[in-house]
């Protein structure tokens, strides 16, 4: 191995180690409650070294939101394959589960839900929609469903993410037994 093989592999090391230390601090106090130097300290390593890994702070929320995206499509991939049918339902179904399982992890939930409010940030805007349009067009892909069917399905999974978030499932109230099936 090569200096410069090694140095690369030591960069994505770190950027792996900033990712995952990242994630946390982002998920609980959002996009502008968390700092650079926040996140470098969490990671162990100095403000310049984050910012020779990742261009700016909306860069590497940007990349959360890529890998946030990219574990909902690696479960939904696992939940289509599982499938024994071939009802539009019923994959929309197991698409649901998958991505409640996923959305369980506090931290993905909570990243999703301050990327959406942090979107004006232009990097992280197109990351959020990019999101969108993969996990809309891979539920188009393995289900067969009409827009109508995807609109459903992707609503009740955002009204999901709210409840979720208010941990609205702890409160025996009439509005909850109403939003929550």
């Amino acid at each position: 191995m090569d200096a410069r093989t090694r140095q690369r592999s030591t960069a994505d090391e770190r950027r792996a180690t900033v990712m995952r230390t990242a994630i946390k601090s982002f998920a609980e106090r959002g996009y502008y409650g968390t700092s650079t130097m926040d996140v470098a300290k969490a990671a162990g390593i100095s403000q310049g070294y984050l910012y020779r890994l990742f261009k700016d702070k909306a860069t590497l929320f940007a990349a959360l939101v890529d890998h946030c995206s990219d574990r909902l499509r690696e479960e939904a991939a696992a939940a289509a394959a599982a499938v024994q049918s071939v009802e539009t339902e019923a994959v929309l179904e197991a698409l649901a589960a998958s991505y409640q399982q996923v959305s369980a992890d506090r931290d993905i939930l909570m990243i999703l839900l301050h990327a959406q409010c942090s979107a004006s940030e232009p990097v992280i805007g197109d990351a959020v929609r990019t999101c969108y349009a993969k996990q809309v067009e891979y539920v188009r892909a393995v289900s067969g469903a009409s827009d109508e069917q995807i609109r459903r399905f992707f609503a009740d999974g955002l009204l999901g993410n709210a409840m979720l978030a208010i941990d609205a499932a702890s409160v025996s109230a009439p509005w909850v037994r109403t939003l929550l099936p």
